[in-house]
């Protein structure tokens, strides 16, 4: 089949892209920016990016697009709560409106069970897109999904953060709510499983895991998959504003997004149209079973995906107009320093940057950074990496995002997520020279006023200690 995917350097779309090129479908990637795409992905018989950014209406040039079924995975809950509502509904008509005029048959689109009556705002952003989809005028299937629970999913890292870090804890009341999680594993069965099935065409079904549990025995099932003793005691007292601080502050989550997930998780999310399970055949995982498979693919170094990979705070457009390092109006710190031995063990260090590998140098500078920016409102040092070896372009590092992951040209360019006054570069790059090979690493530093004047030549001397000092312990 020929295959549309939006949202395919997502969570979910990124596992969906593997499934479907395994079962040799023709895949076309929408994205905002090709540059998310990975090198490794568009390279792939098969797999070709197209560039449209669904915040506008598509250009017509690509309504002679020759699809089957188009997959629709955009969400959006990292941002405040206006800007993903009304950035959902506009996304959602540009796309029906697209749709629309091409030659696709099928919308498969995956939701948020909403069975309550009432409804958290990002539930009933999700019940907009699909009545907004409906207006494609194509046969349109709705999977609506609960927590997912995956390595790398931001339900499952919120719970594992919590339970690896606190033996006891006084937590809120909608930790009672309950929910029914689905393994990871299982959501790209269902997507696939309806792809042109007209048992599931102008179709909405649940999709679930095998078991209803409130999120306070997902957290007590999680420590007893890890062994672990842990408390959970609930107060009555506890307001939505410190809960969402409280997930902020404990767990990698940000901000935003931790009040759009307190927001969620007052709501029963529990499965009531479970037919597809029984129309596909599918055998949903028990919660304990998609953690030790979660846990698994962490031990393994193979997580596929993370929540993390959605752009924190910048549009992915604006982020990867960055690509180009700025050489005016900006401060910089250049380090040279000559490779002894083999460069591709050094390049291997420069890739291995950040997370639980650390920074080489003086990582409690470093923790107390990513502390200090969390107060200010920032993502901290939490979110760690996806892969303690693998760097792709978007990936998430620690307050940094990858915008340039080459290995073959020896080269990894990061743009600061913190909050600093300004904007912040850190690249690495390994150049061979007649007599060897060399190790280039340059901080680069784009002040926004006096102010990111100031805090640049505050912070100097910690600065030139500190990449002095990095270089060294990277070519050591």
């Amino acid at each position: 089949m020929k295959i549309l995917l939006t949202g395919s350097t997502g969570y979910i779309g990124k596992r969906l892209l593997q499934q479907l090129r395994e079962e040799g479908h023709e895949v076309i990637c929408l994205v905002r920016n090709l540059e998310r795409l990975m090198t490794s992905e568009q390279s792939m018989e098969g797999i070709r990016g197209i560039e449209a950014d669904l915040l506008k209406p598509v250009p017509a040039s690509l309504y002679t697009l020759d699809i089957d079924v188009a997959f629709y995975l955009i969400h959006s809950m990292s941002t405040s709560i206006s800007e993903f509502m009304n950035e959902e509904a506009l996304s959602a008509g540009n796309f029906a409106e697209f749709i629309k005029n091409t030659n696709c048959r099928q919308i498969i689109y995956l939701s948020g069970i909403s069975n309550s009556k009432k409804l958290s705002r990002h539930l009933q952003s999700r019940r907009n897109v699909e009545d907004i989809l409906q207006k494609s005028e194509k046969h349109v299937t709705v999977l609506r999904a609960g927590i997912i629970v995956g390595s790398g999913s931001a339900s499952f890292e919120i719970i594992r953060d919590l339970m690896e870090k606190m033996p006891v804890i006084v937590a809120p009341t909608w930790v009672k709510t309950l929910c029914q999680p689905i393994a990871v594993g299982n959501v790209p069965k269902y997507l696939l499983g309806c792809m042109l099935n007209p048992a599931t065409y102008d179709q909405t079904f649940d999709i679930g895991g095998a078991e209803i549990l409130s999120y306070k025995q997902m957290m007590l099932k999680y420590a007893e998959v890890r062994g672990l003793k842990r408390h959970i005691f609930v107060v009555p007292f506890i307001s939505p504003r410190i809960s969402s601080y409280w997930l902020y502050f404990v767990t990698s989550t940000s901000y935003y997004l931790a009040v759009n997930l307190v927001d969620s998780m007052k709501v029963e999310v529990v499965c009531k149209d479970t037919r597809l399970k029984d129309i596909l055949g599918i055998i949903p995982l028990t919660y304990k079973e998609a953690c030790k498979r979660a846990l698994e693919r962490i031990n393994l170094d193979t997580v596929q995906s993370s929540w993390t990979d959605a752009v924190s705070f910048r549009k992915p457009g604006q982020l990867f107009q960055r690509l180009e390092v700025p050489t005016y109006g900006v401060m910089h710190d250049r380090r040279i320093s000559r490779i002894e031995g083999d460069p591709l063990r050094v390049l291997n260090k420069v890739f291995s940057i950040g997370g639980d590998t650390g920074w080489y140098y003086a990582d409690w500078i470093w923790k107390v950074r990513g502390l200090i920016d969390k107060m200010v409102g920032g993502v901290g040092l939490r979110r760690g990496r996806r892969s303690a070896s693998d760097l792709n372009p978007g990936d998430s590092l620690d307050f940094w995002r990858v915008l340039i992951a080459d290995r073959d040209k020896m080269r990894l360019l990061l743009f600061a997520e913190m909050k600093v006054p300004g904007e912040a570069w850190l690249e690495f790059r390994i150049v061979k020279k007649t007599d060897g090979y060399y190790l280039y690493q340059t901080a680069t530093f784009m002040p926004h006023g006096l102010s990111g004047r100031l805090y640049w030549y505050l912070l100097l001397p910690i600065h030139l200690q500190m990449f002095k000092e990095m270089i060294r312990a990277i070519v050591k």
